[in-house]
């Protein structure tokens, strides 16, 4: 046993010294992406933002930059709604969303049609829509969204986790793509309950603000086969969260994704409010902020400094190969 607290205590050492030299790196970079401005409230975040936090199985938390500022988590809750999904249907929610990667923007509508109204996987637009229609299932909206947020207050034991009202009605304001998908697929059938009422409960779910700190310990049942490692309760069968970090590597960056395996190396989840939630199985949770977003609507800078990180820390799903 002390053999093994020895070398948790060189990992805990050596990440300290890794993220202090990759924030020096990326505060050095000029070229930052552009925020998500076709969301009003977003387009006003400071592009030179810049968090990221890792926690590892023993609960400790390595953080630099703004690592406790909260923001705006994005399609990052779409993780987190999956998990809700899968608990309650288990694997009927496959009979309406698929387990493919899109091929196409996040919110597309072409792929939609082709497809007869079936999205091609949960983090799409289309498909957590589908996943938000499944949690309603005998609640109102008001219900299911505090399921939701219940989930994540649980998973992070932080009750001041909460839900950013102005970015919820700029979201509603400019939210008109989302409509459409949504309406799109109530024709099909694919949509039980009333369009607003999906959207609503969409709307609000995206809009959860948290920190890199908070996000990073949201997935550490991830990183250790559905079980909270701090309370050793289950809170998703192991089996189901070695699916939900499958999907997040094939299709948790859209058009992204197969660039973020070959670069990252890990199961990740972005969101366009520039958060990207990573997870090393086994090993650690991650978390990293910085607003400004490449052409496929990830966090551009975070995408390098995970990169920097798994190559420096030899925690690439694929092996070390430095």
């Amino acid at each position: 046993m002390a053999k093994i607290e020895n070398e948790r205590q060189v990992v805990r050492s050596n990440v300290d010294v890794v993220l202090c030299d990759i924030f020096r790196e990326i505060t050095q970079r000029k070229e930052r992406g552009q925020v998500a401005a076709y969301i009003p409230e977003l387009a006003d975040v400071d592009i030179e933002s810049f968090g990221l936090a890792v926690v590892d199985a023993g609960g400790k938390v390595a953080a630099v930059g703004e690592a406790d500022t909260p923001f705006s988590i994005q399609s990052i809750s779409k993780v987190f709604t999956l998990t809700l999904a899968l608990g309650r249907f288990g694997d009927r929610i496959w009979e309406r969303v698929g387990r493919e990667p899109s091929g196409n923007s996040f919110n597309s509508i072409v792929q939609l049609e082709f497809d007869r109204g079936i999205p091609r996987n949960p983090f799409i637009n289309a498909g957590a829509l589908v996943v938000t229609d499944l949690i309603l299932s005998g609640h109102e909206p008001r219900e299911a969204l505090g399921e939701i947020l219940s989930f994540v207050r649980g998973i992070t034991a932080d009750s001041s986790i909460r839900i950013d009202e102005t970015v919820v009605a700029s979201e509603q304001r400019a939210g008109f793509r989302n409509a459409a998908l949504a309406n799109f697929m109530k024709s099909f059938g694919v949509l039980v309950h009333p369009v607003e009422h999906v959207l609503g409960v969409y709307f609000h779910h995206c809009a959860i603000a948290m920190s890199c700190r908070q996000l990073a310990k949201a997935g550490r049942f991830l990183a250790h086969l559905g079980r909270d490692p701090s309370t050793n309760l289950m809170v998703v069968q192991s089996e189901r969260a070695r699916r939900i970090n499958s999907l997040m590597l094939t299709c948790g960056h859209y058009n992204g994704s197969g660039e973020f395996a070959y670069r990252v190396g890990l199961p990740g989840k972005s969101g366009v409010g520039g958060g990207i939630l990573a997870i090393v199985p086994n090993v650690a949770s991650i978390a990293v902020w910085s607003p400004g977003l490449d052409v496929n609507g990830n966090s551009q800078l975070g995408r390098v400094a995970l990169e920097m990180l798994t190559t420096r820390m030899g925690w690439s799903i694929f092996g070390n190969f430095q």
